[in-house]
């Protein structure tokens, strides 16, 4: 088994709240990665069909707000049904080019009710299979006046070459045992997903791979006032109080010696590629691995609780 691993950082802008118009284009970044022949292409957090700006631009935390209602109500029908195929297109695609796609998107969830939304990072296996899906445990600040809290359920790694790939939404990456539930499975390629912006990654990337000793990748979204949709309702009261750039990126990689492989990535859109070492991991264990010679089981312990979790358990 070969210790390299091609990997891609598409750091793309949403077509806002058009999931379908932002499925073609990342459709397009994932035949983009294969012709590169990354074995892995990552996508921002929340990228499909986008993050909701609109939420800090227009008084989100009010109760009955006609705004906040509508404005959420679309969102709903912009999000993913992962369950009804809502990511099938993905899916082909990844199989026909045997690349792993890690994806952040807005699930619309069938087992819970099918209204309430969930902040998800998808990965699809190189063999076109959803293997796993994970649900934001926390959402931050004014995401939680529209999504809800997720579960332990996809907190799981993937084989992929020698590496094993794990990863987390945003400010979930900032969560020691969250972190470490990741580190116990094995995890030594770790992908953080972001809605963008350099404040989140030029710090936390680098702090993670030297802590873990393994590679961090950093995939942030982009998101200017050009990207909003004039399809979008009130369109045009979020983007009178939009700066013209709200999320400038940031993407990043850093190795497990903490240090940049590729440095951040500012107000570009692009695909940006590099090759990972899985025996850079093994030269920086030597000293320190969080789970294996520098754990101590016998003093502190980590319970992870991965039931997806909901209201309604039927026994017929």
């Amino acid at each position: 088994m070969s210790d390299s691993l091609k990997v891609g950082l598409a750091q793309i802008a949403p077509v806002w709240l058009n999931r379908e118009k932002t499925l073609e284009k990342i459709e397009a970044y994932i035949e983009h990665a294969a012709v590169e022949d990354c074995r892995l292409v990552a996508f921002g957090e929340a990228l499909v069909p986008g993050y909701p700006f609109w939420i800090e631009l227009t008084d989100g935390a009010r109760f009955d707000s006609p705004v906040q209602e509508e404005m959420h109500a679309y969102y709903t029908s912009q999000a993913v049904q992962i369950d009804s195929g809502g990511l099938d297109s993905i899916c082909r695609l990844a199989g026909d080019h045997k690349i792993a796609v890690v994806l952040g998107c807005i699930e619309r969830a069938a087992d819970r009710g099918g209204h309430s939304l969930y902040c998800a990072l998808v990965y699809i296996a190189p063999d076109g299979r959803i293997a796993s899906v994970h649900r934001k445990l926390m959402p931050t600040y004014e995401e939680r006046l529209t999504w809800s809290p997720g579960d332990g359920h996809g907190l799981r790694v993937h084989a992929l070459g020698a590496f094993s790939v794990g990863g987390l939404n945003c400010w979930e990456n900032w969560r020691p045992l969250v972190r470490s539930a990741l580190y116990a499975q094995g995890e030594d390629l770790h992908v953080a997903i972001w809605p963008g912006g350099l404040h989140n990654t030029k710090e936390i990337t680098r702090f993670i791979a030297r802590e873990a000793r393994s590679y961090v990748l950093s995939v942030s979204g982009l998101m200017r006032s050009c990207d909003m949709d004039s399809g979008v309702p009130l369109s045009d009261q979020v983007t009178a109080k939009a700066a013209d750039i709200m999320a400038n990126g940031g993407s990043c990689l850093a190795g497990p010696d903490g240090q940049w492989v590729l440095e951040p990535q500012i107000n570009t859109e692009g695909l940006f590629t590099a090759t990972v070492d899985h025996a850079q991991v093994r030269r920086e264990r030597q000293n320190f691995d969080p789970s294996g010679h520098y754990s101590r089981p016998d003093v502190t312990r980590l319970v992870l609780n991965r039931k997806r979790q909901g209201i309604l358990e039927i026994k017929d």
